[in-house]
């Protein structure tokens, strides 16, 4: 299939757009499988295998002020903390002119760089497998297994809540818990339900700026095997998309992660960019009520 090379319907200029799309091809902290570096050209692909029009929220993503900047300029001959600081110059760009940034990684390590734009009470939602708090791994602080803990030296750790994670070093989780960061595992969404969880946060969440944040693998891998490091027992795809729903009047930015396109024919890129789509449209949606 022929494609433009960039985000499908996402053809309004810069300066006139309301939501930003960005790239960031960048994967070299990854721990176990290699390949989230090709996510942007991947899930940019994967989404023009979609009708314009959602029968879920009866929008047209063409009608929507949506434009793709492209890739960031990083590769991994950069180091982490390099990478990072090309996403905040990109971010704060899309910030101070009042749009809402939307990052492809990648790694979720490039969530520090958007989120360090963004005002300091500013509350992060996470969706993903991993804890990701650990102070360092392997040497490094700017791992993606710190993304969460460094997120916490801007938005403190009671501002962030980490939703569907199933994997934790034994340290980092006695960490997080005393740091006040929060945590719904996926073994009691599947006991509770995600609109218990709704619920609980709903009173904070309700007139707060949200910053959403999806780590491709809080899903199941059977859903979406094409992850860096897959983890089974998972949420399902449609209990994202209707909590994002939930939460899509406060979204003022989010960001998609840790597709890797080698470990699968093209199905977790097809997700990714179904979610992202649809995020942006349910945003929109809100906004306009």
């Amino acid at each position: 299939m022929e494609t433009e090379g960039y985000f499908a319907d996402a053809e309004t200029d810069f300066k006139e757009a309301r939501f930003v799309i960005f790239g960031i091809p960048y994967d070299k902290t990854a721990s176990f499988r290699r390949g989230a570096k090709e996510a942007p050209s991947s899930i940019r692909e994967a989404s023009w295998n979609f009708e314009t029009y959602n029968m879920k929220t009866g929008l047209d993503f063409r009608d929507i002020p949506v434009h793709d900047f492209g890739d960031i300029s990083t590769s991994n001959n950069d180091s982490p903390v390099e990478m990072i600081n090309k996403v905040k110059d990109l971010s704060n760009k899309v910030v101070v002119e009042g749009k809402t940034p939307v990052g492809i990684g990648g790694e979720h390590t490039i969530t520090i760089g958007i989120t360090s734009t963004l005002p300091s009470d500013t509350m992060v939602i996470s969706f993903d497998a991993h804890l990701d708090f650990r102070d360092k791994y392997q040497g490094e602080p700017y791992s993606h297994a710190c993304v969460m803990r460094r997120l916490a030296d801007h938005i403190t750790a009671d501002n962030i809540v980490v939703i569907g994670v199933r994997s934790a070093e034994k340290r980092e989780l006695l960490e997080a818990k005393r740091e006040g960061l929060r945590y719904y595992d996926a073994f009691t969404i599947f006991n509770k339900g995600l609109n218990w969880v709704l619920e609980e946060l709903m009173e904070e969440i309700t007139g707060r700026k949200i910053y959403l944040t999806i780590d491709i693998d809080v899903v199941d891998p059977a859903y979406a095997p094409g992850t860096g490091t897959p983890e089974p027992f998972g949420l399902k795809p449609i209990e994202v998309l209707m909590f994002i729903e939930r939460i899509a009047p406060w979204i003022i930015g989010f960001d998609l992660v840790e597709v890797c396109p080698p470990f699968d024919n093209g199905e977790t890129s097809i997700l990714a960019a179904r979610l992202i789509r649809s995020t942006i449209e349910m945003i929109w949606l809100k906004r306009k009520d």
